[in-house]
């Protein structure tokens, strides 16, 4: 059971997961961070550092839809290991409604 990166992490995009993560698994697009699921070794240590709470399981009901999405940028964007301090007004936006309109599909730097 990999662990997903949901809806609140778009426009805030805190990093303090990748910062504990034992397998590098996230990766970084321009506003939001996802998790591959396929290198994700299920050791939750990314969950509970979450600011933003958007870290779950995937066999948590609805995260169906945010595997898929992890599973398809984490193709797409770079790799990114080192903590960054989040996007400009991420604790204003922190628990916003409907921030799925928000998403960017750009990669982001990575590291």
């Amino acid at each position: 059971m990999p662990y997903v990166v949901t809806e609140n992490c778009i426009a805030c995009k805190y990093m303090d997961c990748v910062e504990v993560c034992p397998v590098e698994c996230f990766y970084e697009g321009e506003n939001m961070l996802v998790i591959d699921p396929y290198e994700c070794i299920d050791c939750g240590v990314c969950e509970p550092e979450c600011p933003a709470a958007a870290i779950v399981p995937d066999s948590q009901p609805g995260a169906e839809t945010w595997l898929d999405l992890n599973r398809r940028y984490a193709k797409l964007w770079p790799n990114v290991r080192e903590k960054r301090p989040p996007l400009e007004g991420a604790d204003a936006r922190n628990g916003a409604p409907r921030k799925m309109t928000l998403l960017s599909e750009k990669a982001g730097q990575g590291s």
